[in-house]
């Protein structure tokens, strides 16, 4: 493609000066930027960089400040996402616009024309998600499905509307490398087709693979524009950061400890029609190791981490054991009294109340003896609310979550620095065991590095952890085992250092029999 100073040549889309303020805070300042017919167009930067607030001005939700769009050339003014779609912009947000009463196919049938039916947008949603590896049942209630199964509906419900740029937002984090290859060629065919992506992602790698272009912002600001093919995975994340994004520092050690969390033969009932029933699950991990479970999402992983932590308890009292105690029939209050922590997918309305504070909230998630610290003496109990808010203070520093006052409301913090301070909340408890689910989804270079360096170093200081997660990067960088969830069946561990990405990709994607899985582990 054709490129004059770093823009692109009669492009699809042209912003020029674009800027949103919230009060007297630029989110976005004086933005320009070019996307050319054709072309695949990554956004780079941190959480909170001002990728969401810009995205969300090409999509017409909200109305900038100052500045101009043209659209083919023509100025243009987008004032809601339905007039987004109608000049031809498509939107996949990695905070999901969903409702949850409705089926799949009701959710995808609210963008599309009315007068479809809803039977032909089922038929053609299933195609479509079969022919792109993203399995989606149309008859499902949103209730009922994975976050990485939401995003799913996303991914599809964009691609129906049949758009001239499509905007995605970490689209590869729910699939396995045989999936992401499948989407990428998919990519590939709409932009030889003249059509455009503006790409999200914080996978530095893909960004080198699959894009012609690269945007960075930084503080609102865009601080630089480059051909990824020609840069690093080092060297894009040093300008989205300002700095270089040190890696994760292991220890391996040579005698692994006590067992402190053992799962055998655990079998779970599906909750709902929906949900993934758990099929003779047993893993052991020992302190100082880090065992991560990889799977695409919907295959288990929820209802693995429920069974873990407590969240909804198992019959059998026998089938779980944490820090030396049968716990299956025990709640999550009384395994975290045990000194167990447990970290869920999803941070707002799970992990953390947005409205609350984080002092507030770093005091809903202690168990009733872990509070102590918090109250003064007396019958009533009173809250130290200085103890408190230091606290508070001390988990912000030692995990460098950036916020825009001294007790914010967790709502207010990017998705980043959210899940820093719910990660480091669990850490500073120091738990025997720690159960961490999606860690870092959808989480910059910056604050995954550290995230990802906070669990190894727990894990070296003695604590037995096991992490859930999609994303194979972060798997290889903190495992020293890996065993794979498919169908709710989990594959027997196997060392980190033995197995490649085709192998666990092959796994994920559905291989059971352990002999097979034996046997595509030897080759």
């Amino acid at each position: 493609m054709t490129v004059m100073e770093g823009s692109a040549v009669n492009p699809l889309l042209s912003v020029r000066k674009l800027t949103k303020y919230f009060g007297s805070f630029p989110a976005c300042s004086g933005i320009d930027l070019d996307i050319g017919a054709g072309e695949i167009h990554a956004l780079l930067g941190e959480n909170g960089a001002g990728k969401s607030t810009f995205v969300k001005m090409l999509f017409g939700i909200l109305d900038p400040t100052e500045g101009e769009m043209r659209w083919e050339g023509q100025p243009v003014s987008i004032r809601s996402p339905g007039e987004a779609r109608s000049v031809g912009i498509g939107m996949v947000f990695q905070h999901f616009s969903l409702f949850e009463a409705l089926t799949v196919a009701e959710n995808i049938a609210l963008s599309l024309d009315p007068r479809i039916s809803l039977a032909r947008i089922s038929d053609e949603a299933a195609s479509l998600s079969k022919a792109y590896g993203l399995p989606l049942d149309p008859k499902a209630h949103v209730a009922d499905l994975s976050v990485g199964e939401r995003q799913r509906i996303e991914i599809v419900r964009a691609l129906l509307q049949n758009p001239k740029l499509i905007i995605l937002d970490e689209p590869t984090s729910v699939l396995t490398p045989q999936e992401a290859d499948r989407l990428f060629e998919t990519l590939f065919k709409l932009r030889a087709e003249g059509r455009s992506v503006l790409y999200i992602s914080h996978r530095l790698e893909e960004v080198q693979r699959i894009c012609d272009r690269a945007t960075v912002l930084r503080h609102g600001k865009v601080t630089g524009d480059c051909d990824p093919k020609q840069e690093t995975a080092a060297s894009l994340a040093r300008m989205m950061v300002g700095s270089d994004v040190a890696g994760v520092q292991r220890e391996d050690r040579s005698v692994p400890g006590d067992v402190r969390a053992e799962v055998k033969n655990l079998s779970v009932a599906a909750r709902t029609p929906f949900a993934v029933a758990l099929k003779n699950i047993n893993l052991t991990v020992r302190a100082g190791e880090v065992l991560a479970v990889a799977g695409v999402a919907g295959n288990g992983q929820g209802e693995l981490f429920d069974a873990l932590s407590g969240e909804y308890p198992v019959s059998d009292n026998d089938t779980i054991r944490l820090c030396g105690t049968l716990v299956g029939r025990l709640g999550i209050n009384d395994r975290r009294l045990l000194g167990a922590g447990f970290v869920p997918e999803e941070r707002h309305g799970h992990a953390a109340v947005s409205e609350m504070s984080l002092s507030d909230n770093l005091l809903l998630a202690r168990s009733q003896s872990d509070r102590r610290a918090f109250l003064g003496g007396g019958v009533m109990n009173v809250i130290r609310h200085g103890a408190i808010k230091r606290a508070t203070q001390r988990i912000c520093e030692e995990m460098d979550v950036r916020k825009s006052g001294e007790d914010p409301r967790a709502g207010s913090l990017s998705g980043g620095n959210l899940q820093k301070f719910i990660v480091g909340r669990e850490l500073d408890r120091q738990p025997a065991v720690l159960v961490v689910n999606q860690p870092t989804w959808g989480v910059d270079a910056g604050a995954s590095s550290r995230i990802r360096q906070a669990l190894v170093d727990l894990a070296n200081a003695g604590s037995a952890v096991i992490v859930i997660s999609q994303d194979l990067d972060e798997i290889f960088e903190v495992a020293t085992s890996i065993a794979v969830i498919s169908e709710g069946r989990l594959s027997p561990s196997y060392p980190a250092r033995e197995l490649s990405r085709e192998r666990i990709g092959l796994l994920m994607g559905g291989i059971h029999d352990s002999a097979h899985a034996e046997a595509s582990h030897a080759h």
